[in-house]
């Protein structure tokens, strides 16, 4: 799997195929396809590969006394994630083989991701600083997050980093003030 991923990394989407991902591991093709089945079992693996690690960093970011800073952490977790893999993020959330279309039993793969928006989420809304249901909120900052990091990792959230972040802090700023308890 690590050799997978690092063609993904370093050849991007049209990189891999099962004979760069045989050179990289010092395998033959045959030997691939043995451990994979074909193409679309390779990306599988790798889609599944990305939750698992994106879900193992997300897990990582710790508590904080305020639930609602606990949880915009984990957006900047995420954030970070996407930057750092943007290729491999690419292939969990846009679905750019065709040789893999994810089932509805793949889309089972980012349960641990969704676990951890909704534990934040929930803490957030029991301490009274969201109102509303934590799954759905969950989902909302999921969706924003998503959706941001993929733009600014497509370079189309802003021309600096200052004008990507003032976006992203805007972006959040205005879903964390929509879903505040009224004051």
């Amino acid at each position: 799997m690590a050799s997978a991923l690092a063609v993904l990394a370093e050849e991007g989407v049209a990189g891999l195929t099962a004979r760069t991902v045989a050179r990289r591991a010092s395998a033959s093709v045959p030997a691939i396809y043995e451990v994979f089945g074909d193409k679309g079992g390779l990306i599988r693996e790798v889609y599944f590969e990305g939750f698992r690690l994106l879900g193992a960093q997300l897990a990582q970011v710790p508590p904080t006394p305020d639930p609602l800073e606990a949880l915009l952490n984990v957006c900047e977790s995420f954030r970070q994630f996407v930057l750092a893999n943007p290729v491999l993020a690419q292939t969990m959330f846009s679905r750019p083989f065709v040789d893999f279309s994810p089932t509805t039993d793949d889309n089972k793969a980012g349960l641990s991701v969704s676990k951890v928006f909704v534990r934040r989420t929930r803490a957030a809304v029991e301490a009274g600083r969201l109102v509303g249901d934590p799954t759905d909120i969950a989902h909302l900052f999921f969706a924003c997050v998503e959706g941001l990091a993929a733009a600014e990792s497509a370079h189309r959230l802003g021309g600096s980093k200052a004008v990507v972040d003032r976006r992203w802090r805007l972006a959040l700023d205005t879903l964390v003030r929509g879903l505040a308890a009224p004051r």
